[in-house]
């Protein structure tokens, strides 16, 4: 979907761009937070960085027509130096993808300065922006996609740790998960329960089936009760250590994200609510309120703000 916007200098708008395992999205923002346009394909990700990347920009270049666009920002998987708007660390969701320089690579392509940084993060400031954590300065969010992500807001800014990293959770070592295969190659970790994959992999192993964690949950819903007793198993793992983790980082809420979240998210309330400690027992659990357009509306607000 493409929707007009005038040209006039009220009616600037910024330009955000995600780039996921599955699918990229490019999107016109204007500075009070209304998507404008936006347009999605899916993304080549078998293809190489630099189809990946030339995917990228064409969505942009037909955003880029109309308007007038003040910045432009990326969200990204994987881990990103920001300063350099280059991946140090990726899963294999997205073959070859570490060491690619997102932020020169797509500059040349669109001839605009480009500000890049992970994917999760940008979720996690437009989810405090805009979305389910709006008013909130202490915000931990979770992204449930094919693979897991995390980002945590301080003072209503991103804490990136040393290294960009900062509330990524996926690794974390969780009991029950010791041979299954984590997106890293390691084993034990939480992104091999409670993520698209994961569930997947789960789902192979009680049915004897290969099929995605979409269609895991599209099972479940059917009633079918091995693909129920994997997505409930994924979302009391998950609920359980996000409980730690609030215990630990003392959000004023969690916020659940990514397209796996709706299958898992009521069992991973109920292990939540009840491993939270009573201190910590009026932190809620939230849905994501952008959906498919958090990654891209939080990458426009990174550009909004680099200005």
């Amino acid at each position: 979907m493409i929707d007009s916007f005038a040209t006039g200098n009220a009616d600037v708008a910024y330009l955000g761009i995600d780039i996921g395992g599955t699918k990229t999205i490019a999107l016109l923002l204007t500075p009070d937070g209304r998507v404008a346009a936006r347009v999605q394909a899916p993304t080549p990700a078998r293809h190489g960085p630099a189809t990946v990347l030339d995917t990228a920009a064409e969505l942009a270049g037909r955003l880029l027509g109309g308007g007038r666009v003040a910045g432009v920002g990326v969200g990204a998987a994987g881990t990103l130096d920001p300063a350099t708007g280059t991946v140090r660390y990726a899963t294999d969701s997205l073959p070859g993808w570490a060491g690619t320089r997102i932020a020169d690579e797509l500059s040349a392509r669109l001839g605009r300065r480009v500000h890049v940084d992970n994917d999760v993060n940008a979720a996690a400031l437009a989810e405090a922006w805009t979305g389910a954590g709006s008013g909130r300065e202490h915000l931990l969010l979770l992204a449930v996609g094919t693979g897991l992500g995390g980002a945590l807001i301080r003072r209503g800014s991103l804490e990136r740790g040393a290294q960009g990293a900062g509330g990524e959770v996926a690794h974390l070592p969780v009991p029950g998960a010791e041979q299954l295969r984590c997106g890293c190659g390691r084993r034990g970790h939480l992104e091999a329960v409670a993520s698209g994959s994961g569930i997947a992999a789960a789902y192979a192993l009680a049915a004897g089936e290969q099929v995605s964690g979409r269609e895991v949950a599209a099972r479940a819903a059917a009633g079918e009760a091995a693909a129920q007793r994997v997505l409930d198993h994924a979302g009391e793992t998950l609920g359980a250590a996000l409980a730690g983790l609030v215990a630990l980082l003392d959000p004023e809420a969690v916020v659940l994200a990514g397209g796996a979240a709706p299958a898992v998210l009521s069992a991973a309330t109920r292990a939540y609510q009840a491993e939270l400690l009573p201190a910590w027992s009026h932190v809620p659990l939230l849905p994501s309120a952008l959906g498919d357009n958090a990654v891209a509306i939080g990458a426009a607000r990174m550009a909004m703000e680099d200005r």
